[in-house]
């Protein structure tokens, strides 16, 4: 007989990794609107992180699920929702707020409309790491900044699965990409995911280095999720007219305006979220059919760097703080 209960992971407090707690729950039905996914893998986001730690754009309801990424079958669909959803291996699409829904679970209700197919080659392992990773840099980098040839682009904190997914993007542009990360540990491994230039910014001067590779002329684009004092630095390393977009808030303290470097260059720092491009139905289709087509041709690949079994969901926030992780962290159910 069919198992009439699930797995769910909730936290009932703030805190560390050691909030997430497993239950066992009765098997939800999907409301209007809504189908359930028979979760097999889920992508974890370091927005999940600033979630739990109270630390996001939106506040937890405690007791609270989270998660925007997991692959699986669809296996119910709500009363208005098409059917032929029904047994379709799809992924979930960040659409949606987690004060509202959470994927960590064997199952999870999800808005049907924030289901997507995945290339029929992926795994569900890969299948939950391409929406928010190469949405994210999509939004940035090929709607807003519209990068072209030549183009040079920074990319901070590259080594996690948006900054991966940033960097191939640029390449498929023909952009020419920066990619910083704090030590030259992780070089190598960025080079090999197509990074045009790397910057172990503790151990190389960053400045020189960006004039050097830019002959004087700075990045036109910068894509940063890092903020905080180190956007005056970007500031200095960015081109005239050149825009800085700021797409989180991995420093602890306040982000100051650039002044000088701004008013001297015409710069722009720009607020950016995923949601500007999933909130407007043509720009959320035109993305997801970019991304599909590039990982189906395989020019972009997702870079899982572990995956860990369901019952350590624990362990596996507590190795995403950890920032040792070169792409998607995974966990299987």
């Amino acid at each position: 007989m069919a198992n009439k209960t699930a797995k769910i992971v909730r936290f009932h407090s703030l805190g560390g990794p050691e909030v997430l707690k497993i239950s066992e729950e009765p098997i939800p039905e999907p409301g209007k609107g809504e189908v359930r996914l028979r979760v097999k893998a889920i992508g974890l986001n370091r927005a999940e992180v600033m979630f739990r730690c109270g630390q996001y754009l939106e506040a937890p309801v405690l007791p609270s699920k989270l998660g925007y990424e997991a692959a699986g079958v669809v296996e119910a669909v709500g009363p208005d929702v098409d059917k032929s959803w029904l047994g379709e291996k799809a992924s979930t699409v960040p659409a949606f707020l987690m004060t509202q829904y959470g994927v960590y679970g064997d199952v999870a209700i999800v808005p049907a409309s924030a289901l997507a197919r995945y290339p029929e080659k992926l795994t569900p392992e890969q299948g939950t790491s391409i929406w928010m990773q190469y949405l994210t840099a999509y939004g940035a980098l090929i709607t807003h900044a519209q990068i072209t040839n030549g183009d040079f682009v920074i990319i901070t904190a590259s080594s996690s699965s948006v900054g991966i997914a940033a960097i191939e993007m640029v390449k498929a542009e023909g952009a020419i990409s920066i990619a910083t990360t704090r030590t030259s540990k992780k070089s190598a491994t960025l080079v090999e995911a197509g990074a045009a230039h790397v910057i172990a910014t503790e151990e190389e001067d960053f400045i020189g280095r960006v004039n050097q590779i830019t002959g004087g002329k700075g990045a036109r684009v910068i894509f940063d999720p890092i903020a905080g004092k180190g956007v005056e630095v970007l500031a200095q390393a960015a081109a005239h007219g050149g825009t800085i977009f700021e797409y989180g808030a991995l420093a602890s303290g306040p982000t100051p305006f650039p002044l000088f470097a701004a008013l001297s260059k015409g710069l722009s720092v720009r607020g950016y979220t995923l949601r500007e491009v999933l909130s407007v139905p043509k720009l959320r289709e035109k993305a997801e059919q970019y991304v599909f087509a590039h990982v189906q041709a395989g020019r972009f690949k997702p870079r899982i760097d572990r995956v860990f079994p369901f019952a350590e969901i624990v362990e596996a926030h507590r190795y995403m703080e950890s920032n040792a992780q070169i792409g998607k962290i995974v966990v299987t159910v």
